[in-house]
């Protein structure tokens, strides 16, 4: 059992929008959300999705949900105080939804709302990877110089040619991020940044697969910009054939 739990609890501050969160801004008249969920819910290997969403927002989802006939969503839970809090609440949603199935091997694909473009391609190889290996996190190469400052203040600088930027879906097994997640929060640890970081501190070791470069996170305006031209660019493929 493959199950996508899809984190929509951010509030989009850096977008400066006023009228609605990021993932509720439209382009074509859907919802940069609904462009997401999409792709999971057309994946053959998905069974179920699972949303963590702003409390105040689960209505207008589900009103989206059934205008573009989202068929695959089978819990929307409310976001909690932090990424990491939503995220769970979204993994005991999808453990209880693998338990009525019987899918004790469930594998979960962690994914942000905001990140609309990925690909049929990227969540089948972290299926497959995660099946094989426990864990899969999907990424892309770095194309510009880190900089690490060091607690003595000096600098740093890891080659690039072995370096690579974390993206999303993340990927598990549902029983294997669970037991961190819950051992993190008893040990009063609610601030990862993601869920790679927080399974990298308690000991597991991660897998890796190459993602598409396109696969941003929504998260300024400028990035806005750049979905609405690919998927100009999408559009164009298909009717004109480049």
């Amino acid at each position: 059992m493959n199950i996508a739990v899809i984190f929509a609890g951010g509030t989009g501050q850096r977008m400066h929008t006023k009228s609605r969160p990021k993932q509720f801004l439209e382009l074509n008249g859907k919802p940069i959300i609904v462009y997401t969920l999409e792709l999971f819910d057309n994946h053959p290997d998905i069974d179920g999705i699972v949303v963590a969403c702003l409390e105040s927002w689960i209505p207008f989802l589900k009103k989206m949900l059934r205008k573009f006939e989202i068929n695959k969503v089978v819990d929307i839970v409310p976001g909690g105080n932090s990424g990491q809090e939503s995220i769970y609440n979204g993994l005991c949603a999808a453990e209880k939804y693998a338990q009525q199935k019987g899918g004790d091997d469930a594998i979960v694909l962690i994914h942000d709302g905001v990140r609309p473009l990925i690909t049929e391609e990227t969540i089948t190889d972290n299926i497959v990877t995660a099946r094989e290996k426990g864990n899969c996190i999907t990424c892309v190469p770095a194309t510009e110089t880190f900089v690490v400052r060091q607690d003595d203040g000096s600098l740093e600088i890891p080659d690039r040619n072995n370096s690579l930027i974390a993206r999303a879906p993340q990927t598990f097994r549902l029983r294997d991020i669970l037991d961190v997640d819950r051992k993190a929060m008893a040990q009063g640890q609610q601030n990862f940044i993601d869920s790679c970081t927080m399974m990298s501190h308690y000991g597991y070791r991660m897998n890796t697969i190459i993602g598409p470069m396109e696969n941003i996170k929504i998260t300024t305006p400028t990035d806005f910009f750049i979905f609405r031209a690919m998927i100009q660019v999408h559009e164009n493929q298909q009717i004109f054939g480049f």
